[in-house]
């Protein structure tokens, strides 16, 4: 069996084995092989703006955001808020049980919270800008081109995509559908419910302002 922690030299500490076994355990394979690979982008993209792994980022903390982006979308943390957040809290509750400090538990906490959060993540610190610009890379190709040369051919060996892109979106679509509070609006589900028909009516913003002071001028 092909050693993928050797081969792409990723954090070799004992929560992120743990963090990794957890995601292919509790997720499909293709929401697993997808979070990995946002790891190796994010890491790639790191590297072309000059950011040093322990110097300007923690990359185990990189490793565990990554990897555990998505675990919102499995059955073990399909709660009651929007993807993001419920997988943020699943992922803290596994860090802290696993005896991570509490001010490395939040920046993880941030990052997953915020991945699908376009314009505001990016402006975060390097945990949380990259793991949004990695799941942007492996998702939508955002900034791919940057990336180095035969990166994304060997990710996609070591870890197929398998529909990934489709298979994300189907688990936000049955959980909304399940649960329309899931798809705030306003958020990255709460748009996926709107283009893909599901989730409760969504009225439109001059309807709730107008709403808002029944009989105040």
């Amino acid at each position: 069996m092909t050693d993928h922690f050797a081969e792409f030299s990723l954090p070799r500490t004992g929560l992120a084995r743990k963090a990794y076994d957890l995601v292919f355990s509790e997720g499909t394979a293709a929401l697993a092989n997808h979070s990995v690979r946002t790891y190796l982008f994010a890491r790639a993209i790191g590297e072309r703006r000059a950011l040093r792994s322990g110097a300007d980022y923690d990359d185990e903390v990189l490793f565990l955001a990554s990897v555990l982006h998505d675990v919102g979308l499995t059955e073990r943390a399909d709660g009651g808020q929007r993807f993001e957040v419920d997988g943020a809290d699943r992922a803290a509750e596994f860090l802290s049980e696993n005896g991570m400090d509490e001010e490395r538990v939040r920046v993880v906490w941030e990052a997953i919270a915020l991945h699908s959060s376009l314009g505001i993540a990016h402006r975060m610190r390097p945990e949380i800008a990259l793991t949004h610009a990695g799941t942007g890379a492996d998702i939508a190709g955002l900034g791919a081109g940057a990336l180095p040369e035969g990166l994304a051919d060997r990710a996609h060996a070591a870890f197929p995509r398998l529909g990934a892109g489709c298979a994300i979106t189907e688990s936000i679509v049955d959980q909304i559908a399940r649960n329309p509070a899931k798809a705030p609006i306003g958020s990255f589900p709460g748009e996926i419910a709107r283009q893909y028909g599901t989730g409760a009516p969504v009225p439109e913003w001059s309807e709730l302002i107008a709403a808002a002071w029944p009989g105040v001028d």
